[in-house]
């Protein structure tokens, strides 16, 4: 039983979209099955601690995220603090030491009104005093002083140098004189600056005091005196150089962020044979995902991911064929055993490969799947499923399990495909695709010196023989195959292939020497009613080679009788005229069902059959109607009637108009271009009123384009010529 029956019985089980999800998903399934072993990790049973009983490198590169937060914080920490020199610390307080001692001027200054009681004689015979009061001012003593200057200190900053000083202290400090205060300031506000002014932070702060305090002790003043200016200028002294968090934290951010993550490199050595497994390479195992107690998902998931994405595209380009759901269904089918087909030849080549012949990928015939695709159904999905092979193949023939994809293999099987796509025509002879594989060969010739060009790689002399032998029995396998699988797909699927149709339209086919042998007018017909319908389908985007093909079997019934059909009848009179026109319509109407059943029986495509069977539809045989009309006018015009059925293709379709149109132009004495397009509107209308075109999908603008073309290949084929006189010929004739 033919594939196309089975899928058309699974078919009529499933609706559409049910049917492509079971393609799908059994083609998704056998992908994912073919690649997976080739995304498996190495696993490994060991314990911390224990004795490693091999050596073990990394299969894969990975981050670091332990090591990489180590190394950053290595990074902050080499990152000193920031500090920041403030002009205005010491300025402030300068000042505020400057403003102390003027507050002990100013007291020292301040007088207050006294009251003094003073005597005087009344006269000068009187010996009796009299008393009076006079205000007095006097200085301060040296407790209100005291007083005057807390009482100022009270709300002010000052208070803060002064705060820990006695009544006493404070005493010392006003019993001295105006001019001592004065330089005692001027001394101790310039120490005070010249020690902040030096970058004063809090780590340093202690020593900047005692600094101070020594400075005070080379002043030439009483011990006590000394020991009150040491407290003072103990308190002046604070950081100068301040530390800056929100620097420091972007200084360290900045490090940090500049250092490059830690990897654990493919091939790197985690530990080897004999030594111990400890914390650290444990957990540099446990990353990698290679123990066996805590295997890694991640290469299984986005496999899966991957094998979505082929489906996907498959699918995709796929649907938007302008096909028929049936055809689009069969093409599903295909595609999906050529792909998996093609799988499972990189799968035997790399098991092969354990030979350890060096780049035994490169026999890969990359270019198969892509001539298949391009020879039976369309160039689109041809170098789509380039693509996507080239990216398995680069998951297959990875160097290393979880290691960088073999992109060189990709880049070979992608040229090698395109190359096949592209040199071979969707017409081509079976002859030439032994053609395209030599040049894939060469193709794949150039790619392979390409790569080791651009990698500066040297290799020996026997890998350059390897490189040669591989690519030239890559294209040539790649052609051989397509020659052997493609007729099991085209006789499995009932696929009409272009190179099918191109085998067909050989002169030498049995069926067509027998119409030129038998029926030489009848094949002299159908090769001018080729050429108009397969310029007319073209017009109108229907299948030209296809139209002309069966153009050429269309009347193959006309040669079971062909003396009774007018193109075969050479001389002699026309048996017809003899005969009933009830035996004539007879005659006449078997060429459609003969011509079928003889094209069956040869086993010829279902195409061409339905041409042969279809290209008259239901019309009317009008010559002979009419003629027995004349003798029985009860006749029916349904028993004069081809039995169908009417067209169901455009192109079916086309070569009936085309038909028509070619015998009633060719019984016309030097038709004229009026007189064609009278005939082929006529025909077009005629049939169009009979409902022939109801069952295609011909539209009335496509009909109009059809006319048009026949209409100019028909004056191609009858344009005047140039007569010469007839003295003119009896010269040429003596000539």
């Amino acid at each position: 039983m033919e594939w196309g029956k089975k899928i058309q019985q699974l078919r009529s089980l499933l609706s559409e979209r049910m049917f492509n999800v079971v393609i799908l998903t059994i083609l998704g399934l056998i992908t994912y099955g073919l690649l997976m072993d080739s995304i498996k990790p190495d696993t490994y049973d060991v314990q911390p601690f224990s004795i490693a009983d091999r050596t073990i490198t990394a299969p894969k590169t990975v981050l670091d995220p332990v090591k990489t937060e180590d190394e950053r914080e290595r990074a902050a920490d080499s990152i000193n603090d920031v500090y920041v020199f403030k002009d205005e610390v010491v300025n402030n307080q300068t000042a505020l030491l400057s403003s102390v001692f003027d507050l002990f001027i100013e007291a020292q200054k301040q007088t207050k009104i006294v009251k003094e009681e003073v005597s005087s004689n009344a006269s000068n015979t009187d010996s009796s005093t009299e008393t009076s009061t006079v205000d007095r001012k006097v200085s301060l003593t040296i407790e209100e002083q005291v007083t005057y200057i807390k009482a100022q200190l009270s709300d002010n900053r000052e208070k803060t140098i002064i705060n820990e000083l006695t009544d006493r202290e404070i005493q010392l400090l006003l019993e001295l004189s105006l001019s001592q205060i004065e330089g005692i300031k001027e001394n101790i506000v310039s120490d005070v600056r010249e020690i902040l002014n030096s970058r004063v932070r809090e780590t340093t702060l202690t020593d900047a005091k005692q600094q101070a305090a020594y400075r005070v002790t080379e002043y030439d003043f009483p011990q006590d005196v000394i020991r009150v200016l040491q407290l003072m200028i103990r308190a002046s002294i604070t950081p100068s150089e301040l530390f800056d968090e929100e620097e420091t934290e972007l200084r360290k951010s900045d490090a940090k962020e500049s250092v490059e993550p830690a990897r654990i490199l493919q091939g790197q050595v985690i530990v080897q044979k004999g030594y111990i497994i400890d914390r650290e390479v444990y957990r540099q195992l446990e990353l990698l995902g290679v123990l066996k107690n805590n295997p890694t998902i991640f290469p299984y998931l986005g496999l899966g991911v991957f094998v979505l994405l082929v489906v996907v595209f498959m699918h995709v380009f796929l649907k938007r064929s302008e096909e028929d759901v049936d055809i689009k269904q069969a093409h599903l089918i295909m595609a999906s055993i050529i792909f998996i087909f093609s799988l499972l030849l990189m799968k035997g080549i790399r098991l092969v490969t354990e030979l350890e012949i060096p780049n035994l990928s490169y026999m890969y015939p990359a270019a198969l799947a892509p001539m298949l695709i391009r020879l039976l159904i369309n160039e689109r999905v041809a170098i789509v499923q380039a693509v996507l092979l080239s990216a398995c193949g680069s998951i297959l023939f990875q160097q290393s399990v979880g290691g960088l994809l073999d992109l060189e293999f990709a880049l070979y099987s992608l040229f090698s495909g395109l190359a096949g796509v592209l040199f071979l025509s969707a017409n081509s002879a079976r002859s030439n695709i032994l053609q395209t594989g030599f040049v894939v060969s060469v193709v794949n010739m150039l790619v392979i010196l390409s790569t080791i060009m651009i990698g500066d790689g040297t290799y020996s002399q026997i890998e350059y023989v390897y490189f040669t032998i591989f690519s030239l029995v890559s294209g040539l396998l790649a052609a051989v195959l397509t020659l052997g699988l493609l007729p099991f797909f085209e006789a499995g699927f009932g696929i009409l292939s272009p190179m099918k149709l191109i085998e067909l339209s050989n002169p030498n086919h049995p069926l067509l020497k027998k119409i030129l042998v038998e029926a030489p007018g009848t094949y002299h017909h159908s090769v001018m009613v080729a050429n108009l319908a397969e310029a007319a389908c073209e017009a109108v985007g229907a299948n030209g080679l296809l139209a002309r093909v069966g153009c050429y079997y269309h009347d193959i019934g006309k040669t079971k009788r062909p003396k009774f059909f007018i193109e075969n009848q050479m001389s002699g009179p026309n048996p017809h005229d003899r005969l009933r026109p009830s035996t004539s319509r007879d005659i006449i109407i078997a060429h459609a069902t003969d011509g079928a059943e003889m094209l069956r029986k040869a086993k010829m495509p279902k195409e061409i059959i339905d041409i042969a069977e279809q290209h008259h539809g239901t019309t009317l045989l009008k010559f002979f109607y009419f003629k027995e009309k004349k003798e029985n006018e009860d006749v029916s015009e349904q028993s004069y009637r081809y039995p169908g059925p009417k067209a169901q293709s455009k192109e079916a379709a086309i070569i009936g108009v085309a038909d028509s149109v070619e015998a009633a132009v060719r019984s016309m004495d030097h038709p004229t271009s009026e007189q064609i397009k009278k005939v082929i509107d006529s025909i077009v209308q005629d049939r169009l009123n009979d409902g022939q075109f109801n069952e295609c999908d011909l539209t009335l603008s496509q009909l109009e384009t059809i006319k048009k073309t026949f209409s100019e290949t028909l004056n191609g084929i009858f344009h005047s010529r140039i007569e010469y006189p007839e003295d003119e010929k009896k010269e040429k004739e003596n000539d």
